[in-house]
């Protein structure tokens, strides 16, 4: 015997089907990889071209420019496929060698320990590029103000991925404890 849906339940159920209102934030997110995939390819070329009249440390600042983007790029990835699987429903694709051994496996804490790192590392080069051109002609100039609030954003980036992990670890630690 089967009972009349309750006002309660539809409206559970209306609040579940709500997570499909995601999906297109995440085929967002597959355009702006494409778009990320163009800038990295323009960036490439760019330095191509100039790769004979470079010197060492504009070939550094010039690698360092196209791991900047690729590590934007495994970030987005991270977030695209692991926000979908953890809030709006499991990958249906089959378990190939191909499939990284992370997917399906990577919980909304996972994400945000992997989210932070990847921020850190992101930011951390971005600042070395800075550092690295520092008194150098035709190079990316900043103000000592700038410099500045580039090295107290980072360090807050790097602290609040020591405090994450710290309170994950606690969190984790005090589930065994019950």
């Amino acid at each position: 015997m089967s009972e009349k849906p309750t006002i309660e339940s539809q409206f559970e159920r209306g609040l579940f089907a709500s997570r499909w209102l995601m999906a297109p934030m995440y085929l967002g997110l597959v355009v702006s990889l494409a778009m990320l995939t163009v800038i990295f390819l323009k960036e490439l070329f760019y330095y191509t071209g100039k790769v004979m009249t470079m010197t060492a440390d504009q070939g550094i600042l010039a690698i360092l420019t196209l791991i900047d983007l690729s590590l934007a790029a495994n970030l987005l990835l991270i977030v695209l496929f692991s926000g979908y699987e953890n809030f709006v429903s499991k990958l249906d694709i089959p378990e190939t060698r191909d499939r990284p051994e992370w997917m399906g496996k990577v919980d909304f804490s996972g994400l945000k320990m992997k989210l932070i790192a990847s921020i850190v590392a992101i930011s951390g080069i971005h600042l070395l590029k800075v550092f690295m051109s520092l008194g150098k002609p035709d190079t990316y100039v900043v103000d000592e103000k700038t410099l500045y609030w580039m090295v107290v954003i980072h360090l807050t980036f790097v602290a609040s991925g020591v405090l994450l992990a710290a309170m994950d670890w606690l969190s984790a630690r005090t589930g065994k404890l019950k």
